[in-house]
């Protein structure tokens, strides 16, 4: 496998001057399942958001060789996919329809080839007879699912979540992570939920301070009580 992303000694400090990532290094391969784990503030969304350019610090990010900087984020944007911790962020059109095909629509697409995009992505996430319907008369788990093809539609190499379960109701939760099961992109999940890293992510790195204390297979590393305890993950 080759590597999709690198990112090396990242670190980023807010405004306010609170210090988020400090020298993160990591290196993601092409079809890895990971979820991305800490406390509060630990700073497992700022990482996330400097995948498309969102945020963009002292370090090197790289998305398939290239460097995150502003000449290649197109190009970048059209290879990860950064999905949301509130769907409603994403979802902003009168229609599914609407929201699934903006993305298609922005790259230039033939309506033929819109049309497929959106008829695809929305099987994808088992939400095919949706696309007439109001974003925002639908549950959090449905929006969920809406917002995950939005990004689908843009035929991402890469799937970047933000919490994908929160706010989700036991029977919505189970079944979104069914879904993110059978996705086939190289998957970063930045999340609480372990149970969720369990069940998708071969690998797991924990985060804490704004550093990453520990990376390895989600087996081994769940199994060790102290060092969830340490990461207050317990």
């Amino acid at each position: 496998m080759d590597a999709i992303i690198q990112i090396q000694q990242l670190s980023y400090s807010y405004p306010d001057g609170k210090e988020a990532l400090r020298n993160v290094s990591l290196s993601v391969e092409a079809g890895e399942k990971i979820g991305i784990v800490g406390a509060n503030g630990a700073g497992k969304s700022t990482l996330l958001l400097h995948l498309n350019g969102i945020l963009h610090s002292d370090g090197s990010v790289k998305v398939a060789g290239m460097e995150c900087m502003k000449q290649n984020l197109g190009k970048i944007r059209a290879l990860v996919g950064m999905v949301f911790q509130n769907p409603d962020d994403q979802l902003f059109s009168i229609t599914v329809y609407d929201d699934v095909a903006f993305g298609p629509r922005y790259q230039g697409l033939e309506k033929e080839e819109i049309d497929k995009r959106v008829n695809d992505s929305l099987a994808s996430v088992q939400m095919d007879e949706y696309a007439d319907r109001n974003p925002y008369h639908l549950s959090g788990g449905e929006k969920k699912r809406i917002a995950i093809a939005t990004v689908l539609s843009m035929e991402p190499k890469i799937l970047v979540l933000d919490e994908p379960t929160a706010g989700l109701d036991p029977r919505a939760r189970r079944e979104l992570i069914e879904l993110l099961r059978t996705l086939p992109q190289t998957l970063l999940i930045a999340t609480h939920d372990l149970d969720l890293v369990d069940s998708i992510a071969e690998r797991m790195i924990i985060m804490k301070d704004g550093l990453i204390s520990a990376d390895g297979p989600t087996k081994v590393l769940l199994q060790d009580k102290k060092l969830l305890l340490e990461n207050g993950l317990l």
